[in-house]
């Protein structure tokens, strides 16, 4: 008799108006283990925030407007489930605003996989370690 163990693999809402970066992240991140959602506009993203839970909510920085992943990463945060969240950029040559890296969780510049990888396992194991607490507290509350 053979038992077969099932992991829920770790969801990504991964949000890229380029739909290149798009394939590519969500390939990258599928390969490196985790369930990977993804959105073409913050409109879409916010849809999709709404219908599932995320362990992570992944977003370009600049989409359709300048300001489109801090408006994904704000209703992110406004949601019940606490996902990490993270911007990230694509074009080396573009540089966020202050304000911007202020506001998110993390700016991470996708051209290194395996430090990519290690930075999104991070904030998935700090948002279940924060989810764990928060748990505990009401507990014993």
């Amino acid at each position: 008799m053979r038992h077969t163990l099932e992991y829920d693999l770790a969801r990504v809402l991964l949000v890229d108006d380029d739909p290149t970066a798009r394939l590519t992240l969500k390939t990258v991140l599928e390969a490196g283990g985790y369930n990977v959602d993804a959105a073409a506009s913050a409109a879409e993203a916010v849809g999709k925030l709404d219908e599932h839970e995320y362990e992570l909510v992944l977003s370009d920085l600049q989409m359709e407007s300048p300001d489109s992943g801090l408006k994904v990463l704000a209703h992110a945060k406004m949601m019940n489930y606490k996902p990490a969240t993270a911007l990230f950029q694509t074009f080396q040559n573009s540089t966020p605003s202050a304000a911007a890296i202020r506001k998110s969780s993390l700016l991470i510049t996708p051209e290194d996989i395996p430090e990519l990888l290690g930075k999104v396992a991070d904030l998935i194991s700090e948002r279940a370690t924060r989810r764990l607490e928060r748990e505990l507290r009401l507990a014993n509350a």
